[in-house]
């Protein structure tokens, strides 16, 4: 292991032990309760259905069969859970939180809350935006062997009357709150936005509004930078909506639209901070071919090009 792996390692290391004492993970019982950490995951899980199937437990919390066997007859003595073979399939077990589960699990919830509540309430509102937009970032990095049927369906939609405004106020107030770009930054943006809607080429220009129940949850713009190649502009994702794979969805969208509109290649440029981002272009393809450090938005920054050819993608 040669020296900036080892430090990384130890960094990655380190936070592990932070954040489990901050949250009180090594408590004999978790949230001042007798169930340990495991028994805790299984009545949450449980609680979110009338009766679930022990496969599908098993699944959504990758706990080994026997183990969670052995969780389940736990529970089942001390009164909390209900173990029964499936109408439907007698080669399947069925489980389900009895009443004194459910006096559980609201005890385990509403504690959880006021953890999670007391933490926030040690941060200024501005540290509190920092805080949940980075666990986003964390999920989005760490998230690439989430199961596609659990995550949360975004519908891709074109431009509608409303969404330049909406694009140019949600880059300007989410880069301030998790960045602390200034107001440089919205300008920017809004010049961008402008020029597209003014004179945008429909045959070779597109953008996109991602949309989760009627709200909208994050965008991109494809545009021409040249007649050979396009451009990845002003990808965003909104933090409610990071860790679902929204942002390679957006950018997958948009190398398709530049290849079909009979691009060479695509290129987009970016910053070093902006490290999820980063790690969705890496993941499409693209490759880092140009880096340098500049002085905008109030800050010290290393601007990075990044190109991907279409014809070899």
């Amino acid at each position: 292991m040669d020296a900036d792996t080892s430090a990384r390692v130890a960094s990655v290391r380190s936070f592990n032990r932070f954040y489990t004492s901050v949250m009180g993970f090594l408590d004999q019982g978790l949230l001042m309760s007798r169930h340990t950490l495991t028994e805790a995951r299984v009545i949450f899980e449980l609680a979110q259905q009338p009766e679930s199937d022990v496969a599908d437990v098993r699944s959504a919390l990758g706990i080994d069969a026997g183990q969670l066997s052995r969780i389940l007859a736990r529970l089942d003595s001390a009164g909390l859970v209900d173990r029964s073979r499936s109408s439907a399939d007698g080669r399947r077990l069925r489980a389900s939180l009895t009443q004194a589960g459910r006096d559980a699990f609201a005890t385990l919830d509403s504690r959880s809350n006021r953890q999670a509540e007391k933490l926030l309430s040690s941060l200024s509102e501005h540290d509190q935006r920092r805080l949940i937009a980075a666990f986003a970032t964390v999920r989005e990095l760490l998230d690439d062997g989430a199961d596609d049927d659990s995550r949360a369906t975004y519908v891709l939609r074109g431009l509608r009357n409303g969404d330049l405004g909406w694009v140019v106020q949600r880059n300007g107030a989410l880069y301030a709150e998790e960045y602390g770009w200034d107001e440089t930054y919205e300008a920017l943006v809004a010049r961008i936005v402008a020029d597209y809607g003014a004179s945008h080429d429909p045959r070779r220009e597109n953008a996109w509004i991602a949309e989760l129940d009627g709200r909208r949850a994050g965008a991109v713009f494809c545009m021409r930078k040249d007649d050979k190649t396009a451009q990845l502009r002003l990808l965003h994702v909104e933090p409610s909506a990071r860790g679902d794979g929204l942002g390679k969805r957006l950018v997958d969208e948009c190398v398709t639209f530049a290849r079909n509109a009979h691009y060479e290649a695509i290129t987009l440029w970016t910053n070093n901070v902006l490290t999820a981002a980063r790690h969705i272009y890496q993941k499409t393809g693209f490759e880092l071919v140009e880096q340098e450090p500049h002085h905008s938005f109030g800050h010290d920054l290393v601007g990075e090009v990044w190109r991907l050819d279409l014809r070899r993608a």
